[in-house]
Parts: structure tokens; sequence; C-alpha cells
């Protein structure tokens, strides 16, 4: 076997001046809740004097003001009156409702429709004041566009007990007693958040028991990670074993939820061998973990244990998300030296390339970037409240200001589902490791460019030479399908792509079943020309039902035909026997 305990790198030591100026940005950081306010600045500065030299954009504005104006009092003469308003040609001048946020039929009633309808005219005269303004830089376009948007999301008339009219109602009909037991769950929530502990309702999902419960054993462990050998459902087996390889960012067991929307469970009950990495939930003496030492301590540290395990067979490598990104780096080194110990590899929701990453390249750029490296300078790792806080303004609207109503106006405890109690069960990153993900990544788009180093020499994705099955999920804010197709571009081989509904999350843990799923579904062959993600689009066929059974038959596809007898746990012939049983020990750190 090779080494899998190498030593971790240490980065150089900072001269005093980086110190005094990482210490400032630091202390920048704290006050503003980790966000950087110059990076905000320079977005609202190229906006804001791009305008101001752009006369024609500044006289459309005027005039549509004026027309929102005009259009405004026409409403509220409506209202008040009750007649229909229409415009020259003798059309209703209402707006179509599109935003789920006013969606019923209180709010077509005065003067909720006309709050709402105002509401929604001031948002798109926004929308059209940040956006297509000549000379201004896109990421800038866009981080002015999503901040405004966020300041006037707060002032939505949903969010309010007296202007939504659900909420007006109901604080009618129960004399405010909804009102004061919503205060009562703001409080709770707020000593959960202050005290560290789990959301309400999370307690009931115990990680081994009712969720992470299949069978296994653990039996590797280094500082990183624990892998976890599944136990056979039958007597006999796929010849192949399956390695999955999570994201860091949140514990493993999301593709091990209840038993009926566990991924791992359904391949072990489709007679695959399951591997599945566990990574440690990291600290501050974890600071100088790197990504690469997450590639050499997490993925070919799990393939040299199953190549003892299960000698002389290829392994289907699966990764999700961030593990997918890295299992893609992986592959691509394994490739260059001729290690052929993969015989696929399958990326779910995840991406290789980054120069559109989605809503996330919001948070990021050299200004941002700079000021989450002086955090963890400080701490070693990124908190789990940061990176939490990042996705739920993403989807303020579903995450943030739903959650409000429902739960604080409404006062109704949402009830807490599996995938919400793992979402709630965060963990941190390392200093060295995110900051590597961020800058070579994110910022300069190394691995899709091929200047992604490994063992001292650039690796190039096109040396992937295993079939990939690839899955993009439609509503997903963090890896956007369109951004994970992007392996056609960089793969020399054949792409099956897989386009399910749901978002980052829902659409992987996708269990058949499940009502209201559907997908597409269409393989390139390594040889076959290469389609635009909007010609795929097209061109894919839609099925109803989950994608999940569709992948089992792809692995079998590209496997040996016979089935064996399921391997030992561990091997103790060479020093591999089991540690702790499944989940293991390092899921349970918080």
């Amino acid at each position: 076997m090779r080494d899998t305990n190498q030593t971790i790198d240490i980065p150089k030591a900072q001269t005093p001046e980086q110190l005094i100026d990482q210490a400032a940005l630091a202390g920048l950081g704290h006050m503003t809740s980790g966000l950087s306010p110059i990076g905000l600045t320079l977005a609202v500065l190229d906006w804001s004097m791009h305008l101001a030299v752009a006369p024609g954009k500044r006289i459309a504005l005027a005039e549509a003001y004026g027309q929102l104006l005009a259009d405004t009092m026409q409403r509220a003469a409506r209202g008040i009156t009750g007649a229909e308003v229409e415009d020259g040609a003798g059309h209703s001048k209402t707006p179509a409702r599109r935003d789920p946020r006013f969606s019923g039929d209180a709010w077509n009633q005065f003067p909720f429709q006309f709050w709402a309808d105002t509401f929604s005219a001031v948002e798109d005269w926004w929308s059209s004041a940040t956006r297509g303004v000549p000379g201004v830089s896109p990421h800038h376009e866009a981080v002015v566009s999503f901040a405004v948007r966020q300041w006037l999301d707060m002032w939505s008339p949903s969010n309010s007990p007296f202007a939504n009219p659900a909420v007006a109602q109901q604080t009618l009909r129960e004399g405010g007693a909804n009102l004061v037991r919503g205060a009562q769950i703001w409080l709770e929530d707020a000593e959960r958040i202050a005290g560290g502990k789990l959301a309400a309702g999370a307690e009931a999902f115990k990680v081994g028991e009712t969720v992470a419960a299949t069978p296994g054993q653990v039996i590797f462990r280094n500082h990183l990670i624990e892998l976890i050998q599944y136990a056979p459902a039958g007597e006999t087996v796929h010849a192949e074993p399956i390695l999955i390889v999570p994201a860091w960012i949140m514990k493993y067991y999301v593709l091990d939820l209840s038993p009926n929307n566990s991924l791992i469970k359904f391949l072990v009950d489709q007679g695959f061998t399951v591997f599945c990495i566990s990574w440690r939930n990291v600290s501050a003496e974890d600071r100088n973990l790197s990504l690469e030492d997450y590639r050499r301590l997490g993925v070919m540290a799990a393939l040299d244990t199953i190549s003892a395990v299960v000698p002389d067979r290829p392994v289907h490598a699966a990764g999700y998300c961030l593990g997918g990104t890295l299992l893609s780096i992986a592959a691509a080194a394994m490739g260059e030296t001729g290690d052929d110990r993969l015989a696929s590899v399958t990326l779910l929701a995840a991406q290789t390339d980054f120069t559109e990453p989605g809503d996330l390249q919001l948070f990021i750029d050299d200004s941002q970037v700079a000021l989450l490296e002086a955090l963890m300078g400080q701490s070693g790792t990124l908190d789990s409240s940061q990176m939490a806080g990042a996705f739920q303004l993403l989807k303020s609207n579903d995450l943030i200001w739903s959650h409000m109503i429902h739960d604080y106006l409404m006062g109704e405890r949402s009830q807490m589902i599996d995938l919400m109690a793992w979402n709630a069960d965060a963990t941190r990153m390392p200093f060295q490791m995110h900051s590597d993900y961020l800058r070579k990544l994110f910022l300069r788009n190394d691995l899709a460019s091929g200047r992604y180093v490994v063992d001292g020499n650039p690796i190039a994705l096109q040396n992937i030479r295993v079939p990939v099955f690839a899955v993009g999920t439609e509503r997903d804010h963090i890896a956007p399908w369109k951004s994970v197709y992007k392996i056609h571009y960089l793969a020399d081989t054949g792409v099956t792509f897989v386009l399910t509904n749901g978002g980052h999350n829902a659409g992987i843990v996708n269990e058949p079943g499940h009502a209201n799923r559907h997908f597409r579904l269409l393989t390139k062959a390594r040889n076959d020309i290469c389609l635009s993600a909007d010609e795929w689009f097209s061109a894919a066929n839609v099925k109803n039902g989950s994608w999940w059974p569709v992948w089992t038959d792809w692995l079998a596809a590209h496997a040996s035909p016979q089935r064996v007898s399921p391997p030992a746990m561990g091997c103790e012939a060479k020093g591999i026997s089991p540690l702790a049983a499944a989940p293991g020990t390092y899921v349970l750190q918080r």
C-alpha cells in the first residue's frame, strides 16, 4: 500500500507587516459578519459612476419612474373605487402575479393587492436600474443587484404582520396569540444559536440511529478521514466496489439519511459493495491542511484501502459537490500517471469549471477572499455559521423570510425533517484548504485551465478517460447545472448527463417513489459532437421518477457481468480491520 499518512505541508511564516495587515482585515471582518464592505463599496462605485455618465439610461429610468408613480396612483384609485384600470389599448393594467410571496386570493383584495403590486413594480424598477448600465463589470453589476434585492426583500409587504393578509387575519382571529407564540419561538431559537445547540426538532434525528444508520464498519482511519465499508445486503455483489467522496463542507450522511431516502442504502440493496469517506470535523490545529492534503489523505488513502480489501478490481468513484471536484482532481492526476484503479467517475452537482459558478460568486472576489483569509488566519478554520449565512442569503425568501413569517408571525413551529436536521449539523473548514479552494479554483479557475498542480506537475482533466456520469439539478444555486455540464468540454471520454428537478441537496436525495420527480438524460459517446448546454436541454428526453435506478443500471453496464461473494470487512492480512461500527466517530464531532 502507498503511504497514506504523509506529513502535512506547512505554509511559509508571515512577516510582521503581513500579520498587521491580517489583523486589521480580521477586525473589519468581525464588524461586518465576514462580508467585505470594500468589495461592496467598489461595486456600488462602479455602478453609480457609470450610471452618472449614462444619460440615456438615466432618461429611461426617469421615464419608468414617472410611469411607476402614475400606475401607483391608478392602482390606488382602482382599489378605492373598485374600478378596473385599463391602458390605452383597453387592456387591464393589473400586473401578472409572479411572486410566490403574494399568492392566494387574499392578496387580490384591497389594500393588500395595492401593496403587493406597488412593491413588485418598485422591485422591477430597481432591477432595471442596477442592470444594463454601460461599462459596469458583470461581477459588480451582480453584486449591486443582489444587495438591492436583499434590501428590498426586508420591506416586502409579506414580511409585515399588518400588510400580510394571512398574518393579519390570524392575528385578528387569535387576538394576537400567534405573535406571542412567535416571540417564544424566536427566543428559543436565539437561545439555541447563542448556546451552539442544534435547531429545535433536530434532536429527533440521531446519527447512527434514525439517520446514517446503514450497517457497516469503519475499516480505516487517519487524521482526516474514516473510511466506512457497508455490510452487503445479499449473498452476492457486483464485482466492482463503489467509493463515495462526499463534500466536507457538511457531513457525509446527506447521502445516508433515513432508510427510505438513503442513497447509500439504495446502492447496497442493489448489490454493490459501498465504501464512503467520513471527513474529520476539523479544528484550529488543522489550519494547515491543504486541498492537496484532502486529495492525498482523503481520496487516495481511501482508494489504497479499497484496493487492499477488493484487490484487482477497479473502483466506481462518485463525488458529491466539493467532493466531486476533489475526485475530478484525483482522477485527472491518476490518468496522467497511468493509475488505472478507477472504473468510472460520477460527479453529483460538482463543478470542474468555475467561470460560471452561480450566485455563490457574489461572495467571491479578491477583496472578500482576503478578508476571509484574515478571519481564518486568526481562528484556523472557517466557522460553519459564516457559510450557512451566505447560503441563506442566496435564497433569502425561501430560507429566511418565509421561515420568519411562518414561525415568528404565524406562530407555528416549522416541522423538522431529516434533510433540515442534517443541514443544521454543520462543519468547519481549515484555513489553508479553503484558501486553496477559493483562490485556485474560484478566482483563477486553475483546474479547467490546466494550471492546477499535483505532485509538482500541472494536471489536465482531458486525462480522465474512464466513463463519466454527471448529475446537475435544475434549481441549484451552489453548482448551477450549466456549470456542472462543462465536464463535457473538459474530459476526453464518454459522458452521460442527467438533469433532475430539485435543488443542490433535494435533487441528489432523489429516492424512487417520491412524487413529482422527473429528469432529463442524454449520453455523449467519446467521439460524438459536443452539444452546448441549451442544445442538450432541447435534445434530452424527459423521464418521470428518480434518476437513482438509471445510475445503478449505468454502473452495472460498466462493470463485470458476473456477481461475486461479498468481500470481508477489511483485510486482516494487510492490517485493515474494523475499528468501529458505522457511522464512526468523526461524524459525531461538533
